[in-house]
């Protein structure tokens, strides 16, 4: 599958299919620590993200912004695993989109944006158990976090075992 078909493939899933992302940030003793959360893919393969004030998570990426944001699905319609690599465990890959970045944390304009909007689409669909806030609240309860991506990987959305990946943006040294 070429890039653009498996880019497109991947979008639709985090959109439509996946659901929650686990989010990877380094903590105070350079280890990686991974939770469960909401996360939203951008179109340009940047990530939003809000959440409450007080997660330790916000002190990680203030202390070390490097992220990897990534969900992971069943099996894509269709998928094989004829010719594994190293070995045989008789099922097939999941679906894998990760998105490799840098955290920044945004100012309160941006947090009520991303909030409103992604409230919007969720009480369209449907999704209404969560507290509907009002801007004053989510400026005074919530944070929010832009990931900046470097590299991206696409599992699951070819042949077999192939996968996609690309840089999108150079690091920062």
């Amino acid at each position: 599958m070429d890039l653009a078909t498996a880019r497109a493939a991947g979008y639709a899933f985090v959109h439509g299919e996946a659901g929650f992302a686990q989010v990877t940030t380094i903590d105070a003793d350079g280890f990686p620590v991974s939770r469960t959360m909401t996360a939203f893919l951008e179109p340009d393969w940047s990530v939003s993200l809000v959440q409450r004030a007080g997660h330790r998570r916000l002190a990680q990426w203030r202390r070390d912004p490097r992220t990897l944001v990534s969900w992971v699905g069943p099996p894509a319609p269709g998928a094989s695993n004829e010719r594994p690599h190293v070995f045989d465990i008789g099922q097939l890959p999941p679906r894998m989109v990760a998105v490799r970045g840098t955290a920044s944390t945004m100012p309160a304009e941006w947090t009520v944006a991303v909030y409103r909007r992604e409230v919007a689409r969720q009480r369209a669909s449907g999704f209404t158990r969560a507290p509907l806030r009002t801007d004053d609240e989510v400026a005074a309860e919530l944070a929010g976090v832009r990931i900046e991506p470097v590299r991206v990987r696409l599992e699951g959305f070819g042949e077999g075992a192939e996968s996609h990946l690309w840089t999108v943006r150079r690091a920062a040294t």
